[in-house]
């Protein structure tokens, strides 16, 4: 055969590959500063931050520390933080009743941000499982050895005004009780919130992969373990149908922003979502997807940066506005050159 061989076509993609300026040209989808919400982990008193051995790089701070992380990233071009608290284990009871405290540690955190860079965008996480002795993401039933729906939302509804009494902007209820996104926003409104907006974790899925963030929040140490089963308030793994109907659910009942949880391992269900509403789709890239493309990179298997471009950027490509993501400081960074 002939090494001068050329093949008689008129397509070929490759041209459009061949040097990086054609790339950029073509490129569909783009990863922004601006597309990104950093989860941030806040502890009472006055320490030094607190590394969380399971995810790398991400520390458990104090509100001082909290503040100065919070001004660093706007000023990168983060434009949203979501806050959670680790509690001391004496704060915890069954009825997690540290959760309606009006001086709280995440309400104290959202006072103190919302002063000190007043044009960042904070949210804070409505949901009782930082709160909880048990660490279930509300309070129990014994009788039917479950989460009591109802009883929950009521909490959850005043929750929820406390947090947006403090200057929150957005509430994000993670629970998955039915029926709580409509009954926090008639709260909010009720209570004179209505600029207060609703981001819904509406198809949070039961997976395997929260165990790092439960170590960082403490509720797998309050559990006594991190295999602590939702599976009767988070859905399915294996549903797909079932996040179109909870989003509907959320959207009509008042969701501003719906969110999948979580992202990498349900890039089919952001796409769903997105086809199915008009409403802003985001994505939780959650501990479990962090720390293993740290642990991997860890032991050289992987390219870190590359690895974690590529991963949001397959987020972002199935559908999502917006990604809840660790690595938000650092390809903030990397953006910025």
């Amino acid at each position: 055969m002939s090494k001068n061989l050329k093949l008689d076509l008129t397509n070929r993609p490759r041209r459009l590959r061949r040097y990086p300026s054609r790339r950029a040209l073509v490129a569909e989808t783009f990863l922004r500063a601006e597309d990104l919400i950093a989860p941030l982990f806040v502890v009472d008193g006055k320490g030094r931050p607190e590394p969380i051995a399971s995810m790398p790089g991400v520390n458990r701070l104090n509100i001082a520390d909290l503040v100065k992380e919070c001004r660093e990233l706007y000023d990168l071009g983060v434009p949203a933080v979501a806050l959670f608290p680790k509690l001391d284990a004496k704060l915890k009871d069954a009825e997690g009743t540290e959760a309606l405290n009006k001086d709280t540690l995440v309400l104290r955190a959202v006072r103190a941000v919302k002063k000190a860079v007043p044009e960042l965008t904070v949210i804070t996480d409505v949901a009782l499982d930082p709160y909880t002795s048990h660490g279930h993401d509300g309070v129990l039933n014994v009788a039917l050895d479950d989460v009591d729906n109802d009883r929950t939302v009521v909490i959850l509804c005043q929750m929820a005004v406390l947090q947006a009494d403090a200057g929150v902007d957005f509430v994000a209820p993670s629970d998955m009780m039915d029926g709580r996104v409509g009954a926090i926003r008639r709260a909010l409104d009720a209570a004179d919130h209505t600029d207060t907006g609703i981001l819904a974790y509406s198809a949070k899925y039961n997976s395997a992969y929260y165990g790092p963030f439960r170590d960082a929040v403490g509720s797998a140490k309050a559990a006594g373990t991190r295999l602590l089963s939702k599976a009767t308030y988070q859905m399915n793994p294996a549903n797909r149908r079932e996040a179109i109907r909870e989003v509907q659910l959320d959207v009509a009942e008042g969701a501003d922003i719906v969110m999948v949880k979580p992202a990498g391992l349900y890039l089919d269900i952001i796409r769903e979502v997105r086809n199915a509403t008009r409403t802003p789709v985001a994505a939780y890239q959650i501990s479990g997807e962090y720390a293993q493309i740290h642990a991997a990179a860890k032991l050289g298997w992987l390219d870190l940066p590359r690895c974690r471009d590529e991963s949001l950027l397959a987020i972002k490509r199935a559908g999502a506005d917006m990604i809840l993501t660790y690595f938000a400081k650092d390809v903030a960074k990397a953006l910025k050159g």
